[in-house]
């Protein structure tokens, strides 16, 4: 049985909560029986694997491997997740490459089946590092069943400096939240973009986006967005704003109904 994570409160009081109680409910989480069961036979069997055709062929070595990099929905895609591994996530053709789900590179990238050294599932600590992705995930995963704005905070607190850890040019780091669903709807959500956002010029998008990180948060870098203040600034921002959004649907919505309520009624015979 899985320990389903406890949520008191929507936004920001939810979300005090939650980190008040992170450390002590994830320590719980982990020691599930499911997932002690999964990660344990991840890290036993992993390091036998040394092609992208054994990975797939084991489904619970690949739920884990998939769940670690939040792309659970695809266990039953085998023959696209086979390409994606087998082409890696380096060579500008390869097929993760040009998605602009971001997460497939990651995924690729972490494996390394198309390495000409060998894969990266020999390394005597990729076990333990896809079993702490795994759990980490699926912590979110377990929150965002109950409140998903909740489940985007905590993803946003942690992949962020993730991504400011990779050393890249601080336009490649914005254009990898860019092509990530989960923090593109956040930064849009806190910053008050329209769903449309996404349909302008990617180069116009990068620009708005540091206006108005600049703007609101007072940086502009997503090194300096990530910095703990200002990161948590960020969530807060979004869960306020997430609050009002769905407030004024809320609100709209009952006027609405008030309105036919009050409208006369005629028959039709």
């Amino acid at each position: 049985m899985t320990f389903q994570p406890v949520i008191v409160g929507t936004g920001l009081v939810g979300w005090q909560f939650l980190k008040a109680t992170e450390n002590t409910q994830k320590s719980v989480f982990n020691k599930s029986s499911d997932l002690v069961r999964d990660t344990d036979y991840f890290k036993e069997k992993i390091g036998s694997i040394k092609t992208a055709e054994d990975l797939v062929a084991d489904r619970r070595l690949l739920r884990v491997a998939l769940g670690a990099f939040g792309l659970q929905d695809d266990i039953n895609n085998k023959f696209f997740i086979k390409k994606i591994l087998e082409e890696g996530g380096v060579a500008p053709d390869a097929l993760a490459v040009k998605l602009s789900d971001e997460r497939y590179k990651s995924f690729a990238s972490a494996f390394a089946f198309d390495s000409p050294v060998g894969s990266r599932t020999q390394l005597s600590f990729f076990g333990d590092e896809i079993v702490t992705r795994f759990r980490e995930q699926s912590f979110e995963v377990a929150v965002g069943d109950q409140d998903n704005d909740l489940r985007l905070a905590l993803n946003f607190s942690r992949a962020l400096p993730e991504i400011t850890e990779s050393g890249s040019s601080d336009s490649t780091m914005w254009f990898r939240v860019m092509g990530t669903t989960a923090l593109r709807q956040v930064f849009e959500t806190a910053l008050g973009l329209p769903s449309s956002f996404a349909q302008i010029d990617l180069d116009q998008q990068l620009e708005v986006l540091r206006d108005k990180a600049q703007r609101r948060f007072g940086v502009s870098k997503i090194s300096e967005l990530s910095e703990p203040e200002v990161l948590d600034k960020v969530v807060q921002t979004f869960l306020l704003q997430s609050q009002v959004k769905q407030s004024n649907a809320s609100s709209g919505a009952t006027v609405a109904l008030s309105l036919l309520q009050a409208m006369p009624r005629r028959s039709l015979l």
